[in-house]
């Protein structure tokens, strides 16, 4: 299984990723054109227990893990969406131009038309540079803060937490809200350095965002992201950078701050990859929906190639909260998730898994999700 090609679709490369991927590319003019993108699809079946006071983002409740009983399956997108990518690029007067067009589409909804007309539009960018003066990007794209943390995540093959408030009308969440921040999709101006022996560094403008389920608002200061990357034989290190200042109309706002440090390695049939986020206001979901509350994210996965088609996985991620008050409020989210990865071709991966969700309050009590998926995923 083609974990780094297939991957990089979530990245500003996501054109040459479907190309590798099997894209149809050809050249029209002085353009050349690339059309690829994802489909997938995994049942589900989920089960919640143990205490449901838990507030906040409780992801393991029966509100969010279960859909509001005790149980549910749905048969819909994995932690990917469906989507058609788009990519164009060429050279203009000694300067390389490209753009990016993602429409993705979700599988499933709470009703039998409710998607119909629904569009889930991540990309739409455009990229001019040099190879000597590196690269300028303008317009929507994913950010640049837990970018790699997911592109390493084995669950992007499959669901990780089929969490079903989610996954009916958009996707499962893998590690997102526990293990990581979801990296979020902003407009945005980003700056690439030249490659430089395997060192690569962004840094980005971001539209500033409001804080979900929040009075937290983002208004006249853009958010700032900045990462930065080693690749070396056999594996590669990052760090990462985030801050934004939200208002409040009762004036007392917060700046939230991040700070992101991980790696992964291949060694021989085996795989590693670990990363840390911390930081204030980060988020559980998304940016600022826990108010100023400090937080940690941490994941951790070991893989094994048990045959050429065969990928044998096992991931841990938690996102813990501090600064709570009440006792209701969320102390944690984590996720522990084992799962089977059979590429049944170079572009379709069979996937199996099962996974346990625990989310925990203040006060002690726990939440428990259990959750298994199983389904496929196609790159084109």
């Amino acid at each position: 299984m083609k974990t780094s090609r297939h991957a990089a679709i979530l990245g500003a490369t996501i054109a040459a990723a479907t190309s590798q991927a099997g894209a149809a590319d050809f050249k029209a003019g002085d353009w050349e054109l690339s059309v690829g993108g994802i489909i997938n699809a995994f049942y589900t079946r989920t089960h919640c227990s143990g205490s449901q006071a838990v507030g906040g983002l409780a992801l393991a409740t029966r509100a969010l893990g279960c859909g509001g009983g005790d149980g549910r399956t749905v048969i819909g997108n994995g932690l990917l969406p469906n989507a058609l990518v788009t990519g164009v690029k060429g050279t203009q007067d000694g300067i390389d131009v490209g753009a990016t067009l993602m429409i993705g589409a979700a599988a499933s909804s709470d009703d039998a038309i409710g998607n119909n007309s629904n569009v889930d539009v991540r990309q739409g960018f455009l990229t001019f540079g040099t190879q000597d003066a590196g690269t300028l990007k303008l317009g929507r794209d994913y950010g640049l803060f837990g970018q790699s943390a997911i592109l390493g995540d084995m669950t992007l093959f499959g669901a990780g937490a089929p969490v079903a408030a989610t996954q009916r009308n958009r996707v499962t969440l893998g590690h997102i809200g526990a293990g990581y921040t979801y990296l979020g999709t902003y407009g945005q101006v980003a700056y690439a350095t030249p490659a430089m022996s395997g060192f690569s560094a962004t840094v980005a403008l971001m539209s500033p965002v409001d804080a979900s389920g929040t009075a937290y608002t983002g208004r006249t200061s853009p958010q700032v992201q900045a990462m930065a990357s080693f690749a070396f034989t056999g594996g590669k290190v990052w760090a990462g950078l985030k801050s934004q200042k939200f208002d409040d109309p009762a004036g007392a706002g917060f700046t939230m701050s991040g700070a992101e440090l991980g790696g992964s390695a291949t060694l021989g049939d085996f795989g590693l990859m670990a990363n840390v986020q911390s930081g204030k206001g980060l988020g559980v979901l998304s940016d600022g929906d826990s108010g100023p509350r400090k937080q940690t994210n941490l994941v951790v996965q070991g893989s094994f190639q048990a045959t050429p088609k065969l990928k044998l996985g096992l991931n841990w991620g938690e996102s813990r909260l501090r600064d709570g008050v009440v006792g209701t409020d969320l102390r944690s989210n984590a996720n522990l998730t084992g799962g089977l990865y059979f590429a049944l071709t170079r572009s379709l991966t069979l996937t199996g898994e099962l996974s346990h969700t625990t989310s925990k309050d203040v006060a002690g009590d726990t939440a428990r999700l259990d959750g298994m998926a199983a389904g496929a995923i196609l790159f084109f």
